[in-house]
């Protein structure tokens, strides 16, 4: 029964994460303390969930797109593009809080999105371009189309209905959570209720063989894809509500790179397969758990990112099975020398 648990995907990412609530419990006791203004509640717990939620939204995503063999470099740019799409929309608005106003520019940012997730899709599945280098050109070109949007300045806005999508709250906790509930539920109702999830992780397995069983394999990566860009383009929404503007050079900036850990963290093979919603969740939440504990220790800005850098491949090597075989022998190689030498004797 241990045994199961330990190999279970979730048990290591969930004992990773509790560690770094724990640790942030001790380094300041008040860390779990929830406090109650305007009826909406406060604290370091929410901020992680608030924060976290477009790099939740775009890491579900990127997790579809990698069980299939793909990779998606596009989201961060792709996150930009849908904030600048947005305000630009809004800031010509003669009524800036017109709720009409904002649902139009809303809707414009995923239908582009959508556009865009097809052209990687299509890219991928149709062209037969390799997923890195497909979607690393929009990832180029992307972050150019984003700035060009914005004539190279921040957009800011001024409009209450646009800043509740990110700022905004609900039933006393962020609205953001609600949009990443929403999204995981449709994704997980999609996969796991119909069997869209089996081909997807058939595809991922191998493509060639799903095609010759008559699976529609390019049909279910561009939708995969599709599907990737719609989370980006939602989180772009998110990321340029809650601060108002939009900023087409920094926004999104490296989300592909803290999404695919993310993947990773929660399970998911890089190589396609089998994939984990839930334990994207997780790993998602683990990497804004250690953005927040990096920040509350006083961690100098310039050595930041190596400082995560080595947390995350801590956590990749401590999830690895193989790593872990590897250790155990090794001390056990080192404790009990004379038991391994009679066993090596004896057979």
């Amino acid at each position: 029964m241990a045994g199961r648990l330990v190999r279970h995907p979730m048990f290591w990412p969930l004992c990773v994460l509790a560690s770094l609530l724990i640790f942030n419990l001790l380094y300041s006791p008040d860390f779990f303390s929830l406090v109650v203004r305007n009826g909406n509640l406060y604290g370091s717990l929410i901020d992680i969930l608030n924060f976290g939620a477009p790099l939740m939204l775009v890491s579900i995503g990127m997790t579809l797109v990698i069980a299939t063999g793909g990779i998606d470099l596009s989201v961060g740019s792709i996150v930009a593009i849908s904030g600048a799409i947005s305000c630009l929309a809004i800031s010509k608005g003669a009524d800036q809080g017109s709720l009409p106003l904002v649902i139009g520019a809303v809707l414009a940012s995923m239908a582009l999105s959508l556009v865009l997730g097809l052209w990687n899709g299509a890219l991928v599945s149709a062209a037969r371009i390799q997923p890195i280098i497909a979607t690393l050109i929009l990832m180029v070109a992307g972050r150019g189309i984003a700035q060009l949007i914005t004539g190279g300045q921040i957009i800011t806005v001024s409009s209450s209905p646009y800043a509740y999508i990110g700022a905004g709250s609900l039933a006393a906790l962020p609205f953001s959570i609600f949009i990443v509930a929403a999204v995981l539920l449709a994704a997980f109702l999609l996969t796991r209720k119909t069997a869209l999830g089996l081909f997807i992780e058939s595809v991922g397995s191998n493509a060639r063989a799903s095609r010759l069983a008559g699976l529609r394999a390019n049909t279910v990566i561009l939708s995969v894809y599709v599907f990737g860009g719609l989370c980006a383009g939602i989180a772009g929404l998110i990321l340029s509500s809650n601060v108002s503007s939009a900023d087409g050079n920094n926004a999104g900036l490296w989300y592909e790179l803290d999404a695919i850990l993310a993947v990773v963290i929660g399970g998911t093979s890089l190589n396609g397969g089998r994939f984990y919603l839930m334990g994207t969740v997780v790993g998602a939440l683990i990497i804004q758990t250690l953005t927040t504990t990096i920040y509350m220790v006083g961690v100098p800005p310039e050595i930041t990112l190596v400082v995560k850098a080595v947390v995350v491949l801590a956590v990749c090597l401590i999830q690895s099975e193989a790593f872990r075989k590897t250790l155990a022998i090794r001390w056990k190689k080192r404790n009990y020398p004379i038991e391994q030498e009679a066993t090596r004797h004896v057979t």
